[in-house]
């Protein structure tokens, strides 16, 4: 684990406890819920959510999809403790520690991947992108939900968060798919600068 990727896990693990009742998660669960008039899955679909948090959008998922089987990764231990204690659904959903740089399952065994409010946290987007098209089955989708301001460069740092924060921009977004052999689909702006980009394999 690198240093930087230490700090951020040490942030949400002291983050965690209170991390639902906090005016962040709130604007999340608004930014689910919209999110949700743009996916594509069957009942049956089997899922992961990378940097699933506390495990929200796993839970609205699987109340919208009433067979849908979901795995949820966090680098915190502190998250994943929340989300499996939260669990409503521990037959379906299953909260697990781990690397979006390093996806600890299978090739070939994901209807969709989401990744929501989080992909800025990554020192190595390239690599998230090609962990995710290696998990995906051929048709499967990567919904990517992150913050870009229209008016900045193709990328822009900021460094309000312990290893700062990292914002790509459509076409960034596209290139980083692109590479590891997904296509776009499309763009949606969820929320004020809360941009959707839809990728499919």
């Amino acid at each position: 684990m690198t240093n930087k990727t230490s700090v951020k896990q040490t942030f949400f693990d002291l983050w965690a406890p209170s991390y639902d009742w906090l005016f962040p998660s709130i604007v999340y669960q608004a930014i689910h819920k919209r999110l949700l008039e743009y996916v594509d899955l069957s009942n049956s679909a089997n899922v992961l959510d990378l940097g699933c948090g506390t495990g929200k959008l796993l839970h609205r998922l699987a109340v919208n999809f009433p067979t849908l089987q979901g795995n949820g990764l966090d680098l915190s231990p502190e998250m994943i403790s929340q989300a499996n204690s939260r669990n409503c659904y521990p037959q379906r959903l299953k909260f697990l520690l781990g690397n979006a740089e390093e996806i600890p399952f299978e090739n070939d065994v994901f209807d969709a991947v989401f990744n929501t409010i989080s992909f800025l946290h990554y020192p190595h987007p390239q690599q998230v992108f090609n962990e995710v098209n290696r998990v995906l089955r051929h048709g499967g989708y990567f919904y990517l939900v992150d913050s870009y301001f229209k008016w900045q460069d193709e990328l822009q740092y900021l460094s309000i968060s312990p290893g700062g924060l990292k914002l790509y921009s459509p076409t960034a977004r596209e290139k980083f798919g692109k590479e590891a052999g997904l296509n776009l689909q499309a763009n949606y702006y969820l929320l004020g600068s809360v941009l959707l980009t839809i990728f499919t394999k």
